[in-house]
């Protein structure tokens, strides 16, 4: 149930930023030294997106489920995806989307963190 809990948030989160103006280029983008949910770019930014999802009633924000170690883990996929030639001339960024979902697991609300860490 968790992982089509993930796999839906971020189905969200690309629709939201496809909505406003983002261009998804990767999903699920992978490496050895991590993933990273989306890889999206608009104007200048290229985006790395981490999707955390979690039931309205979860304790903590989603995004305080990213720590310092997936934090670290995200910038070094980022930097091996830099160093491959992609997403030159842009610069880099780190975003969060938080979606929550109600008892039924629909997504019921979305926060979208600029610059998360």
């Amino acid at each position: 149930m968790t992982y089509r809990l993930g796999v839906l948030g971020e189905e969200v989160a690309a629709y939201f930023l496809e909505d406003r103006g983002y261009r998804i280029l990767e999903r699920n983008f992978r490496c050895r030294f991590g993933e990273v949910d989306l890889i999206a770019e608009k104007g200048n930014y290229l985006c790395f997106v981490e999707v955390k999802t979690r039931g309205e009633g979860a304790l903590a924000r989603p995004a305080e489920w990213v720590s310092a170690d997936k934090q670290r883990k995200l910038i070094q996929t980022a930097k091996y995806y830099l160093a491959r030639g992609r997403g030159r001339n842009k610069q880099p960024r780190f975003d969060c989307v938080e979606v929550y979902a109600d008892e039924q697991h629909l997504p019921c609300s979305l926060t979208f963190i600029k610059n998360a860490f």
